[in-house]
């Protein structure tokens, strides 16, 4: 059991209010709050070690350059990485799925195939569309069942010979769904493909052991797991990323530079051309120490206890429809009021305080399969509580009465 009380006293905006009302906040899959201690680490680095890291003498570079290569380290831990230089920073989840994409465009050829799913997020479909494109190759769409599951006899059926990569999400932004990711990548290591898997949406819900996956790649934001925006992590084996050519030049990324040839630094400052986001790095260690001190097992336990309870209220509510049943799912809840717009509840809820997202959330295609504009989502966090369910429900249920 965890204290949700005390967790959400370590949350500075959780303390305000919204429009006369305390602030709900359940758009976690969006991007999540921060708690004080990542804001103090945040603090501290640009009060007492901001300076530029790496190749410095002097001592606040060389302060600023231990703490980042501590979050480094941390990452490695977190994942079960087995080297520290398998860790590259990058922006987000959206930069590291580029990278990739973009390395491995060379490689790509005419009629080869990449194998992705219905239930991507925008960010890993497009870099493939966009490869595709320049490259012939073939996009091949693993399809979703009526409960929002993947379709594994479909996507046995669409692997062959001629597939290079197959791209997935672990857990699905738009419906919560948790894909059984192991027996993809299994399949698709019999087949000799590579394997990236944007994790975005799972790393503040589940356990991942790259190691254990035996993934390729695999991808996640800083600002899910209650860390600071503008920092996330591509995990990739040592051996493909030594192989993979540069995504972008620059300082750090290089050896020696002369006027007839550059040389590459190795792993992982190849892949880190630019100064890095040094404050964000290190609020990234400090939120995934915070989550580890709570146990991402009671984490899970916790929100799973709230998924249960929302949907239980929220199905007594005329009109209510589900979208994403899946056995397996983190707390998201999608979902719509029948002859309503989304935007139009959303709007309402706003006005009691309580924050939830509307629209496609970024995977149009999930729209399309059901034939709907987009949905209501409401999204758990390990701060969330019965409470913020209840004032969900009391506020949809208002919508509900107020829109018919």
């Amino acid at each position: 059991m965890i204290d949700v009380d005390k967790i959400r006293s370590e949350f500075p905006i959780l303390q305000q209010k919204i429009y006369g009302s305390n602030i709900v906040y359940l758009d976690n899959a969006a991007t999540t709050q921060k708690p004080k201690g990542v804001i103090d680490a945040v603090t501290n680095y640009y009060t007492n070690q901001n300076s530029n890291i790496h190749r410095g003498v002097h001592y606040l570079s060389q302060l600023a350059t231990d703490s980042y290569e501590e979050a480094r380290k941390c990452v490695q831990s977190h994942l079960n990485a087995k080297c520290s230089h398998e860790i590259i920073f990058t922006r987000g989840t959206t930069e590291a799925i580029n990278l990739v994409a973009s390395s491995l465009k060379s490689s790509i050829k005419k009629d080869d195939e990449i194998i992705i799913s219905t239930l991507e997020h925008h960010s890993n479909i497009v870099p493939w569309q966009m490869i595709c494109e320049s490259t012939g190759a073939k996009l091949k769409v693993i399809p979703i069942t009526a409960d929002g599951s993947l379709d594994i006899e479909a996507y046995k059926n669409l692997i062959s010979s001629k597939t290079k990569i197959v791209a997935v999400t672990h857990v699905s932004n738009a419906l919560g769904s948790i894909n059984p990711i192991k027996s993809i990548i299994t399949l698709a290591k019999k087949n000799n493909s590579l394997v990236l898997v944007d994790g975005a949406q799972a790393a503040p819900h589940l356990k991942v052991d790259v190691q254990d996956l035996d993934v390729d790649f695999y991808c996640i934001s800083g600002h899910k797991v209650y860390a600071p925006t503008g920092v996330g992590v591509l995990y990739g084996k040592e051996i493909l990323l030594n192989n993979l050519p540069p995504y972008q030049g620059g300082g750090e990324m290089i050896s020696s530079v002369t006027f007839e040839k550059t040389t590459y630094a190795p792993l992982p400052h190849k892949f880190e051309a630019g100064t890095p986001n040094i404050a964000g790095g290190i609020g990234l260690k400090t939120a995934i120490d915070w989550i580890n001190n709570i146990g991402l097992d009671n984490i899970a336990q916790h929100e799973e206890s709230l998924l249960k309870y929302a949907t239980n209220k929220l199905k007594n509510i005329s009109g209510f429809k589900l979208y994403g049943e899946s056995k397996e799912k983190t707390a998201v809840i999608s979902f719509l009021i029948e002859g309503i717009h989304p935007y139009d509840v959303g709007v309402i809820l706003d006005k009691m305080g309580v924050a939830v997202r509307t629209g496609h959330h970024c995977a149009q295609p999930i729209m399309d399969n059901y034939c709907i504009p987009g949905t209501i989502r409401a999204s758990f966090g390990v701060y969330n509580n019965k409470e913020d369910v209840d004032r969900l429900v009391d506020g949809v249920f208002k919508a509900e009465k107020m829109l018919r």
